[in-house]
Order: C-alpha cells, then sequence, then structure tokens
C-alpha cells in the first residue's frame, strides 16, 4: 500500500507545460502534482512523450512554455548554478541503466561521491558496499556490468541512482528488456526504496504490471490529443470514464 501524504504536500508541481522539438508540439498544457514520499508513474502510448516529459523534469531539456516547481522554485526560471543544485538532490535510472562499462559497479557507484562530496576513499567505499547491499548486490562490488544480467544491471544504476541519497528517484522504463519474475523484483526493490528512504518517485513506464503493483498516482499522456486526459490512481483510473484510459489499462486483459 502507498504511504499516506498530507494533501498541501507537494513536492514537484507541473503548470501548463508544453513540450515540443521545434514547431513539433509533443504534448501542451499539462498540469499535474506529485506529492512527496509517493510513487508517481507517468504512462501512455508509445510516442505520447512520456520520456520527453522526463527530460523536462530532471533538467536536460527544457519546456516549449510553462513551469517546473521543486517546492516553491520554478526550476527553469532559475540560473544554471541552481539548478544544478537542485539537481544534487535527484537520481536518476536510465533506461538502459547506463553504467560504464569500463568500471567495476564499485567504481561506478563511487563515481557521483567522488565528484560531488569531499568523503575520504574509505567512507565512500563504504557507502558503495552499503548501496549495493541495498538493492541485492553485496560482494559483487569487483564485478564489470557484462558479467551480470540485465536485471542485476538495472539493480547497479538503481543503487548508482541512490548514491547521494536523493529527495527523488527518476526511472525511465526500470522493467525494459527484463523477463517478468525480474520485473517483479525490481518493483519489489522500488517499494522497498520508497518505505525505507521516504523518496519521492517518478516512474516513466507501459509495463501495466509496474503500474499496479507500485503506482500510487498517475498521469496519463495521449499522443492523438497531444495533452494528458487523466490523472489519479492506476486502480481508479481503470473504472473511470475515458475509454482511452480503460483500453490502455486493461489490454492484454481476457
Amino acid at each position: 500500500m502507498g504511504q499516506v501524504q498530507p494533501q498541501n504536500d507537494v513536492h514537484i508541481r507541473v503548470r501548463d507545460l508544453s513540450m515540443a522539438y521545434g514547431d513539433f508540439v509533443v504534448q501542451r498544457d499539462l498540469d499535474f502534482d506529485i506529492r512527496r514520499g509517493e510513487i508517481f508513474i507517468i504512462m501512455g502510448g508509445s510516442g505520447c512523450g512520456k520520456s520527453t516529459l522526463l527530460r523536462h523534469l530532471i533538467g536536460l531539456m527544457p519546456p516549449a512554455s510553462g513551469s517546473v516547481l521543486y517546492g516553491d522554485l520554478d526550476f527553469w526560471a532559475l540560473d544554471e548554478a541552481k539548478r544544478m543544485q537542485i539537481k544534487q538532490h535527484f537520481g536518476v535510472l536510465f533506461q538502459q541503466g547506463a553504467l560504464w562499462s569500463s568500471m567495476t559497479l564499485a567504481e561506478n557507484i563511487a563515481l557521483p561521491l567522488s565528484f560531488y562530496t569531499k568523503l575520504a576513499a574509505r567512507a565512500i567505499n563504504e557507502l558503495v558496499s552499503l548501496k549495493l547491499a541495498l538493492v541485492g548486490l553485496s560482494g559483487f562490488e569487483d564485478f564489470y556490468p557484462s558479467e551480470l544480467s540485465g536485471g542485476m544491471r538495472k539493480r547497479a544504476g538503481l543503487a548508482r541512482a541512490m548514491a547521494l541519497d536523493p529527495e527523488i528517484l527518476f526511472f525511465d522504463e526500470p522493467s525494459a528488456g527484463l523477463d517478468p519474475l525480474s520485473s517483479r523484483r525490481l518493483d519489489d526493490l522500488i517499494l522497498e526504496l520508497r518505505d525505507s528512504l521516504g523518496a519521492t518517485i517518478v516512474v516513466v513506464t507501459h509495463e501495466l504490471a509496474s503500474i499496479f503493483a507500485i503506482g500510487d498516482d498517475a498521469v496519463f499522456l495521449d499522443a492523438q490529443s497531444k495533452t494528458m486526459i487523466a490523472t489519479g490512481k492506476p486502480k481508479d483510473l481503470v473504472n473511470a470514464g475515458n475509454e482511452t484510459v480503460r483500453s490502455f489499462l486493461t489490454r492484454g486483459a481476457a
């Protein structure tokens, strides 16, 4: 079950956001809240702009118009130095894990700690071992990404995303390419981390099992109308009035 949050405890606000590549509009008029400590799902069919929205949220791409607010701070209205300060509170797991193939798992996870902190090497090594233990990879410090299964690489990527104890974790299709058992284990791990760390987690996914297993709240982006057409708890949206959303959430059902 998701954590119960105060109604006014909004961590991220998206206001009147439009996304475009040149003259091509991807989505317009996006307006939703992400509450502190919840798992929020960005969902929709292929090509609707889910990953593009994530890029706007994590600071990789400015929106065509509108705002992304962290607390009371309008992210894209800040200068680069202040945006970097906010981004240091993010952890990001990209779709392919984005681990450096020439580095061991320990070296991969130590990288942000070495770059952003002044911790001694011994303290960094202890934190690396702790992060790997949290994702079930204790003892794999000296392994290279190529020596791991897809599910293990995803968990290693998650350990690196958690290296700096971020307030917000962003996951881009975390279950992509995983078999159903590995995907379920990753969902369970995401729930455990939310409950133990209290982090706000934003997940881009089209995987139905994950949407229903971990989602506290969600927004649905529609490629045809180029805007959001539903927000709410995934289980509630199954019975909501929008046929497009209901079809998406019941696809494959007998």
